[in-house]
């Protein structure tokens, strides 16, 4: 009997082991596909309400004057923002010190004796901070869209971001463990990959070094296919990353049927340029900075801190939930000329997102293209079958017949002709209700005055004009 009671304990303690590792419930989910497919987004409404208050962007400050003399005329030592006016540049200057340094104020960055001074190190920073922001704004807009980012992205009234990364030190090996194999940086939880037992540094190689992410190889293993099940418990460690970051499922970026096509969400090929965009960042504007910054401000390993996809996101799929700062300060999206160009996108991704497009748009079940709202229509003049038609909103829907060789084929216009009209079908026409009145000023209820036809109150067989009828599957005329 005692015996079965320690069972039962520890088979009781057990199972509120493994429900502590599981959210409680409820949750709500999203359907982000078709039905069955596993095409779905789980949130939890607590950490939603958690969030709430870190994603509400500041109120902004009444916009300035553009009008008298330059920040540059009257301030000395400006590089960035002398062409502002004085009145927004205090304006901007002001807000900056409220989305970084609310507690520390302008002292944080300048030598309030001398607002010129640049031996402050965290002026020199700030001053590279905003050149790196305009350059974001101007040169990746293919992540960023017109919502862009400002200094609160990724601060949110902290001096230092609080979502940065420094490269982790080298554990200690034994020798008796070393002789074992090389364990690939796994068995060491991490918060920043869930905990699993994965590679607990997937920034250095993906988010700095560049290296490729994808697991999934195009070649036979023997012609120097290096793809194997060891790399890719690297990239799942990154894609951790990522749903930890946006608090997302897989299937926010992912196809479920193959997580290595890209016909899948939309959002995936954004996240490929916001992969290129970090790397640019961490590599151009962050790690030249380490010398500038002092020893306690760098990481274990001598580095400066970089930014990954939880600096500005922060747990919401979209950093402070989509709300727009940076029409309020437009001096943060000015183009620098020195702003280098976006990297392209893969042609795959392209081409698979120009298809899932046309799938869902024009050419979809429901004939309708997203933002038009309006069906596909055949220009006049086009025959059916051939050619290519062309849809209400303007886009051309290209022929794919291999005669044609899937280039857009002109079609003449065909002439005009009248149609034919036999017996039973010399009657006018009914027009609307509210055509008005005809030259006379009779209502018009038929294309005709009200003499040549019925009116609209009264039946076909009291004003005279005989129904046409002609036997089910007879041809007219």
């Amino acid at each position: 009997m005692t015996s079965f009671r320690y069972r039962a304990f520890g088979a009781a303690a057990l199972a509120c082991g493994l429900l502590a590792g599981c959210e409680r419930p409820p949750v709500d989910t999203v359907q982000q596909g078709f039905r069955g497919t596993g095409m779905v987004e789980v949130y939890n409404p607590r950490t939603l309400a958690a969030q709430q208050a870190l994603n509400t962007p500041p109120v902004p400050t009444p916009a300035a004057s553009d009008d008298g003399p330059r920040a540059s005329e009257v301030y000395k030592n400006v590089k960035v923002l002398g062409d502002l006016s004085v009145a927004q540049f205090t304006r901007l200057m002001v807000a900056m010190t409220t989305w970084v340094s609310p507690e520390q104020g302008c002292g944080y960055c300048h030598n309030l004796q001398n607002l010129a001074d640049d031996s402050s190190y965290a002026k020199v920073v700030a001053r590279r901070m905003l050149q790196m922001n305009q350059h974001v704004n101007s040169g990746w807009k293919q992540h960023v869209g017109v919502t862009g980012v400002t200094c609160y992205t990724c601060h949110r009234g902290h001096p230092v971001p609080q979502q940065v990364w420094f490269t982790p030190p080298e554990p200690q090996r034994n020798d008796w463990a070393f002789s074992l194999g090389d364990d690939a940086g796994q068995n060491r939880p991490a918060r920043n990959i869930g905990l699993a037992s994965l590679p607990y540094d997937p920034y250095t190689p993906f988010l700095l070094a560049g290296d490729s992410i994808r697991v999934i190889g195009k070649t036979a293993l023997p012609t120097g296919n290096r793809h194997s099940i060891k790399e890719a418990e690297w990239t799942y460690a990154l894609m951790m990353h990522f749903s930890k970051s946006l608090g997302v499922n897989c299937t926010y970026c992912h196809n479920t049927r193959s997580f290595a096509s890209w016909e899948g969400p939309p959002q995936r090929v954004n996240a490929w340029y916001g992969i290129r965009m970090v790397r640019d960042l961490n590599g151009n504007y962050l790690e030249p900075l380490t010398k500038v910054f002092p020893r306690d401000h760098l990481g274990p390993e001598g580095d400066v801190a970089k930014i990954g996809c939880s600096t500005c996101h922060q747990g919401a799929y979209k950093p402070l939930w989509g709300a727009r700062m940076l029409p309020d300060y437009p001096a943060l999206a000015v183009p620098l000329k020195t702003a280098a160009p976006a990297a392209p996108a893969p042609a795959s991704a392209v081409a698979a997102a120009a298809q899932t497009a046309a799938r869902r748009g024009c050419g979809g079940t429901d004939g309708r293209r997203p933002g038009c709202g309006k069906r596909r229509r055949r220009p006049r003049g086009a025959r059916s079958g051939r050619g290519h038609a062309r849809d209400a909103c303007g886009a051309v829907n290209r022929c794919r017949r291999p005669r044609h060789g899937g280039r857009a084929r002109p079609v003449p216009p065909r002439p005009h002709r009248p149609r034919r009209r036999g017996a039973g079908h010399d009657r006018p026409r009914r027009r609307p209700a509210d055509a008005g009145p005809d030259a006379q000023g009779q209502p018009l209820g038929l294309r005709g005055p009200l003499g040549q036809g019925r009116p609209q109150s009264r039946p076909r067989e009291e004003a005279g004009v005989r129904r046409s009828r002609r036997p089910r599957g007879g041809r007219r005329g």
